[in-house]
């Protein structure tokens, strides 16, 4: 996938050139304190005393306004003002990656923290999800929930807005289909999402805490179906062993939590994948910092910068003004005695 992303902005390439513009009111004070050559001499200024007030001429305010426009317009100039057109060409390998979540009651168990304070298998998934797509602005990644069935939560899109936002990671929740644990299903339907896309490389993470006890697949069979589709899956599973209670719509219920570890570890051997294992918030942080390492998307990147100086529209009208002010010296600004 190619994208090219272009824009325009404002650039002054010596800014130091502006500090000569605070010569320009010293100029000015010197100017008016040094007064002006005398036309004529006299011994004594008593004869003009009775000639009453000299009235003041238009002719020297114009002709300093036209110096100091000059030495202003020549300093723009100097400081070089132009518009900078860059565009960048991002060619990507683009890797498309579908994250299965489960569901199941089974990921209320609050053995899990964040912050310091305890929270529950959904809760520290979510939030290191939240993390890795954060940090993968350039990948197409959808969002799978799966307990007794898989459900959608998210296609596959490059808005990080969208996966993070209500409609995304908003919607996975414990309660949002039936409960169980149906693994074969969700590495099936996330493989279906993922076959035909142009991407050349896709992915499956599939985080769980239990044991396949539902939907029509083995997970096994599952696995096979992503590696003849060309598609890498990732296992981890979340969660310590324990006696543990959790909320039913029957009410509280028993839980004697159990990990079918061999079977995750031979999905991911079987679709060219690596499985994990986290009992914490950090270590489920390090997995996805080491998935996030294994799946780089290759990024080109080819910057073109084209300056268009207009500086010299700066320096034509400091020099008009300054023809300006050389010309009117010599003729309608010239006093006569």
């Amino acid at each position: 996938m190619t994208a090219v992303l272009a824009e325009t902005s404002f650039k002054i390439a010596y800014p130091w050139a502006f500090s000569l513009l605070a010569l320009l009111p010293l100029l000015a004070l010197l100017r008016s304190r040094s007064g002006s050559q005398s036309a004529v001499t006299f011994s004594s200024l008593h004869i003009l005393e009775r000639m009453g007030a000299i009235a003041k001429g238009r002719s020297g305010g114009f002709r300093l306004a036209t110096l100091f426009l000059a030495l202003t317009c020549l300093i723009l100039a100097l400081s070089r003002p132009q518009w900078v057109n860059r565009s960048e060409s991002i060619s990507e390998s683009g890797i498309e990656m579908i994250l299965a979540i489960d569901v199941s009651r089974s990921m209320q168990v609050e053995d899990f923290t964040i912050e310091g304070n305890r929270a529950n298998r959904l809760q520290a998934a979510k939030k290191v999800t939240r993390d890795f797509i954060d940090g993968r602005s350039t990948d197409r990644i959808g969002l799978l929930a799966f307990a007794g069935r898989p459900y959608l939560a998210s296609p596959l899109t490059l808005s990080k807005e969208w996966l993070e936002g209500p409609f995304g990671l908003g919607r996975v929740r414990i309660g949002m289909v039936e409960d169980g644990t149906a693994i074969g299903s969700a590495i099936a339907a996330a493989s279906k999402r993922l076959d035909k896309r142009p991407a050349k490389s896709k992915v499956v993470v599939l985080l769980t805490d239990g044991v396949n006890n539902s939907g029509n697949l083995s997970p096994i069979e599952a696995a096979k179906l992503a590696k003849t589709l060309g598609i890498r899956v990732y296992t981890i599973a979340v969660g310590t062993y324990g006696d543990y209670v959790v909320q039913t719509p029957v009410g509280p219920q028993r839980l004697q939590q159990a990990f079918d570890e061999e079977t995750l570890q031979e999905i991911a051997t079987i679709a060219d994948g690596k499985y994990f294992r986290a009992q914490d918030t950090t270590g489920l942080e390090r997995i996805f910092e080491l998935i996030d390492q294994l799946e780089k998307t290759e990024v080109k990147r080819r910057v073109t910068i084209q300056a268009d100086e207009i500086f010299v529209w700066f320096a034509i009208a400091g020099l008009v003004f300054g023809c300006l002010t050389i010309v009117g010296d010599e003729t309608f600004w010239r006093r006569f005695p």
